[in-house]
């Protein structure tokens, strides 16, 4: 396979798309490296084309009675087929949510044998974990875009993690690897993490990235309650992922019904335009999510054979191969640092300590192979070139694309209309009326004009200025509004233009964000004619 030594030097590996491009690298320069290293025994099972080539993935993730088969429901406003609602523990299966022509349920078993589906290696999971399986598929808008994976609802003690049959926290970690954003649903309600949840956060903590949390069903609970729940939850989760970096909390209730304490109406319209803003970017994300999925996945693979080679050189050819591996097992950590040492590899590279440990008892050291630098080497050279390529051929795909995002569904709901999110507010005050919104306050701004002596009935930058900064806004945002007043780009102000700043700063002080470009409705009366003139 890598035979021909002068194949990077004449010319670079050239891709048709990155899902192409993945595919390639993959099959011709990490899957041998995996497959010579027993990668999939230890870590992960290989890739197939579906998964390079299937649409993005949303997890649910949370305990029983949090609300995640109806956040589904609510994100497409239709009930999917094998869903069932209930205070109770009622999602016992894993249901992943996609898009068919007709409605109906495909069971594990022969859900893992569909080549289109990316789900062929969870038959590694056995039976008592694929007669919990199953896909919903159904024609919604929104499942063009995506799929949404219903996950069990996690329960507290022991009986019921034994009672499962199959490893939970495994199965969760295998779906964590391949999908493009993880959201963990907590209830304000009744805000308490079992063991058995904080057990699957951590089985998920190399994938940081993906995650969100949602607070839901927060208008059952009155505001100052709601801050102690969201206090106490950065502290439970902080503790539990144990990172320097806060995982973004979307607080909300996510479901189609009237809110029970409207206080904090506001809040959950900005919370849930932030998520869904979120989720629709996932598709336009989708190709940098497989491309950085697989780099990190490449240096595990890396860090993997220079551990088993590590082993292996250290095992005696004939006698005390059983008492060697077993002090070989016990100074693990020793192996771990040295190898970063020698390699210069980053500790966050290596697989967890312990779980190798237990892994590693199961496998003949003997029988490991030795030092194949030619499978390094590809792997080396797919991350310091190829990668590299591919990084670029992305930009390029999303330039070409047009806006790619999710629609259909909620996130309709929310898009135009007097309903959107913001409307009517802030910049967008007026945004309905026929009389010029600024007007109301005008005369009052016409005051402070006649003050800076205009002439010309204009008054210049510096003028303004002196007015503007009594304001105690940072120039920066001085200037934007600057740049917005200034219909007619002649650096003065007229008494119109200079109502507008003052509107604008007005704005900027109720703490709404300033537009990027000047909307329609608030262009003076007397500067209308010269709107298709006018700058960014």
């Amino acid at each position: 396979m890598f035979s021909d030594r002068n194949r990077d030097k004449k010319t670079p590996e050239q891709f048709q798309d990155v899902s192409q491009g993945l595919k390639k690298l993959y099959r011709t320069k990490l899957f041998p490296l995996e497959d010579t290293y027993q990668f999939h025994d230890f870590h992960s099972p290989s890739l197939e084309d579906a998964d390079f080539d299937n649409k993005p993935m949303v997890l649910l993730v949370g305990q029983y009675s949090t609300g995640k088969t109806t956040f589904i429901r609510h994100l497409m406003e239709q009930d999917f087929p094998g869903m069932r609602i209930g205070p109770e523990p009622t999602t016992d299966s894993f249901i992943a949510v996609m898009h068919g022509d007709q409605d109906g349920m495909i069971p594990g078993n022969a859900l893992v044998v569909d080549p289109k589906k990316p789900f062929r290696k969870l038959n590694a999971f056995g039976n008592a974990f694929l007669n919990r399986f199953m896909c919903a598929q159904m024609p919604n808008p929104v499942l063009e875009s995506i799929s949404i994976i219903d996950t069990p609802g996690i329960l507290s003690g022991e009986k019921q993690r034994i009672s499962r049959g199959y490893d939970f926290a495994a199965v969760l970690e295998w779906f964590a690897e391949r999908v493009d954003r993880i959201i963990l649903l907590f209830d304000a309600h009744k805000l308490d993490i079992s063991d058995e949840f904080s057990e699957v956060i951590r089985a998920l903590k190399n994938h940081e990235d993906k995650m969100r949390v949602v607070l839901n069903k927060a208008d059952q609970i009155n505001t100052q309650q709601l801050m102690r729940v969201y206090g106490a939850l950065m502290w439970s989760l902080g503790k539990i992922i144990n990172t320097p970096e806060v995982v973004r909390v979307y607080i909300g209730s996510f479901w189609a019904q009237p809110l029970l304490i409207a206080d904090n109406r506001k809040l959950f319209e900005a919370e849930e335009q932030d998520l869904f803003q979120d989720i629709q970017g996932l598709p336009r994300n989708a190709a940098i999510r497989k491309l950085n999925d697989l780099i990190k996945r490449a240096r595990l693979a890396k860090v993997h054979a220079y551990i088993i080679i590590s082993l292996k050189k250290e095992m005696p050819s004939v006698f005390g191969k059983e008492n060697k591996k077993k002090e070989l097992i016990a100074n693990l950590g020793e192996t771990y640092l040295k190898i970063e040492r020698e390699h210069q590899i980053s500790p966050g590279d290596f697989p967890k300590l312990k779980k190798m440990q237990e892994l590693l008892a199961g496998h003949d050291f003997s029988k490991f192979p030795t030092m194949k630098p030619k499978l390094l080497e590809a792997v080396e050279d797919m991350l310091a070139n190829d990668i590299a390529r591919l990084m670029t051929l992305v930009r390029q795909e999303e330039a070409a694309m047009p806006s790619q995002a999710v629609h259909g569904g909620a996130f309709e709901g929310t898009m135009s209309g007097p309903f959107g999110h913001g409307y009517g507010e802030g910049a967008g005050e007026g945004i309905d009326e026929l009389e010029w919104v600024v007007a109301r306050d005008k005369p009052s701004y016409d005051e402070i004009f006649y003050t800076l002596s205009p002439i010309n009935g204009k008054v210049s930058g510096a003028a303004a200025k002196k007015e503007m900064v009594k304001s105690k806004l940072p120039n920066t945002v001085l200037g934007k509004i600057w740049k917005l007043a200034d219909v007619d780009k002649d650096g003065y102000l007229d008494d119109d233009e200079f109502a507008l700043a003052n509107h604008l700063i007005r704005v900027k002080l109720e703490g709404h964000e300033l537009p990027g470009k000047l909307p329609e409705h608030l262009v003076p009366p007397s500067k209308r004619h010269q709107e298709i003139d006018m700058g960014e």
